[in-house]
């Protein structure tokens, strides 16, 4: 029993030693299943890593071959550019050599240059020597200029003077006498306006006796005529009359002009000019005052004009500054007509007004003249708007006086000074008396007739008043007896410059009308007016 027992507690002692290495066999091979699942998770760890190490070196090798390939391509690159390196060093090795022989031709250039330099730097000091001399010499000038313009200027002024005493000397108050050529018109005898013949129809085309004996000075012409005495004897009587200044038929229009051309000067040194032209119709007034067509024919308002221009356009060089402008206007049975207008004649009313600033007419159209060409246009127009009419002196007389005005205001520049002054061109209306012009039997042509001889009637008046004032002292003046003689009383006052041009018809028809028409023009120039302010 107690071996039973002992080994029963034998068995016991190995079952529980067992039972110990069991459980301890059992930790054992947990623990080592434990290691296991540890190391298989390592290992697959580890089998991760590497694939991905593998991988990631695969695609390093494969950078790495790009890398390789592109260093291949680089290399070969960075040949050529080696190659071509090596060719630009050779051909900059035979430019400098090029370079080299340059600079050395250059360097000689250089010195040649210099060389030049300082020979043009000799030449440049003897030219600035020289422009410093020049430039004295030059304000020298420029002084003795600016002493030569006072100079000018102060001569200018004596010239004035001088060239008013010399017009002075002349006459305040001149009369020039010019005899027409015949004309082909006047042989014809339909220039006739009567029916039936008459005394005077057979003297169509004959000359009257006129003769020129002062061949030097020009300033004689006598008219001789016969008729026959109640006894039957013929009876010749002889006419002298002396003027200014006398033009033959030959003359022409510049030969004229010559004589009056200085009274356009002074004009433009400030004074009033007047100039007339008188004589019965068909004496050639309006072809001295307008003339025709041509060069050699214009009349003395377009060469007045001319001359007053060229006279403004030679002092501009002395300071002197223009301003023109023209009027043109009619005078018909006492009534002043805008020959510039556009209105009807006689319907609108136009005041004569005399002021400081000079005269002036209401109302009337006054035209700038730029140019001596603006006052073809001028005349144009006033000429179509003429009043004309026919009596038995002219086939196309004029019944009424033109009126030519040129304003001319200048300033100087330098000095300050002004000067105005005016010329007046008057184309008068025809002469004739009652009986020789066919207007008795016509009562417009009558009032016309009677109109005209009043207004030359007065202007006669106011010329010899103008003389006798100056011999007897204060004298009034009848201006106002005419529109002609009121609208001129300032271009015929103070030291106006006045000159009548008689117009003489070469016929000896017209004998009776001619000698009147000298007659009244001898009155004209025996008047002596003296110079300063009436």
């Amino acid at each position: 029993m107690d071996a039973e027992r002992a080994k029963v507690a034998e068995l016991e002692a190995n079952h529980r030693a067992l039972s110990l290495e069991l459980a301890n066999a059992k930790s054992l091979e947990l623990d080592k299943r434990r290691e296991l699942v540890s190391a298989s998770d390592e290992i697959e760890k580890l089998r991760m890593k590497h694939a991905k190490e593998i991988m990631e070196l695969e695609m390093e090798v494969k950078s790495k071959a790009r890398e390789a390939r592109e260093l291949s391509d680089e290399l070969r690159m960075v040949k050529s550019d080696l190659e071509r390196e090596r060719d630009s060093v050779s051909n900059l090795k035979a430019t400098l050599s090029h370079q080299s022989t340059s600079h050395i031709t250059l360097n000689a250039q250089i010195n040649a240059l210099q060389a030049q330099k300082a020979a043009t730097q000799m030449q440049l000091d003897a030219v600035m020597t020289i422009s410093s001399d020049r430039t004295l010499d030059l304000e020298t000038a420029h002084q003795r200029i600016l002493d030569l313009e006072q100079d000018a200027r102060e001569s200018e002024m004596v010239r004035r003077k001088l060239h008013n005493t010399i017009q002075e000397l002349k006459g305040n108050i001149r009369v020039f006498c010019r005899v027409r050529p015949v004309l082909t018109s006047d042989l014809s005898p339909s220039s006739s306006f009567t029916s039936s013949p008459t005394p005077d129809d057979e003297e169509k085309g004959r000359e009257a006796d006129i003769s020129f004996p002062d061949r030097r000075d020009h300033k004689e012409i006598v008219v001789s005529s016969s008729s026959s005495s109640a006894m039957g004897s013929e009876r010749k009587e002889i006419y002298n009359f002396g003027f200014d200044r006398v033009f033959v038929p030959e003359s022409t229009q510049a030969e004229v002009f010559e004589e009056i051309s200085l009274l356009a000067q002074s004009c433009v040194d400030g004074y009033n000019v007047c100039i007339f032209a008188y004589g019965q119709t068909g004496s050639g007034k309006s072809f001295t005052m307008e003339g025709g067509s041509t060069g050699a024919t214009i009349g003395m308002i377009p060469r007045a004009v001319s001359q007053v221009f060229k006279a403004a356009d030679d002092l501009k060089s002395k300071g002197w500054e223009y301003k023109m402008d023209g009027q043109f206007l009619e005078i018909y049975n006492e009534t002043i007509n805008d020959l510039l207008g556009k209105g009807e004649f006689d319907k609108k009313k136009h005041d004569i007004k005399h002021d400081k600033s000079g005269t002036r007419v209401t109302d009337v159209n006054v035209m700038p003249l730029p140019s001596p060409a603006s006052v073809t246009s001028l005349l144009r127009v006033a000429n179509s708007r003429r009043t004309v009419a026919a009596t038995l002196m002219n086939e196309r007389s004029s019944r009424s006086h033109s009126v030519f005005t040129l304003r001319i205001s200048g300033t100087n520049t330098h000095t300050g000074e002004s000067c105005e002054g005016s010329l007046n061109l008057v184309d008068l209306a025809g002469s004739e008396r009652l009986n020789s012009s066919g207007a008795a039997e016509d009562k417009d042509r009558l009032k016309e007739t009677q109109n005209i001889n009043k207004s030359l009637s007065a202007l006669g008046d106011v010329i010899a008043a103008l003389g006798e004032k100056g011999e007897k002292g204060e004298k009034h003046i009848p201006y106002r007896n005419s529109k002609l003689t009121y609208l001129l009383q300032n271009s015929l006052s103070g030291n106006s410059k006045t000159l009548m041009i008689l117009n003489l018809s070469p016929l000896a028809a017209h004998l009776n009308e001619s000698l009147c028409s000298l007659r009244f023009a001898t009155k004209v120039n025996y008047i002596v007016v003296p110079c300063g302010d009436f």
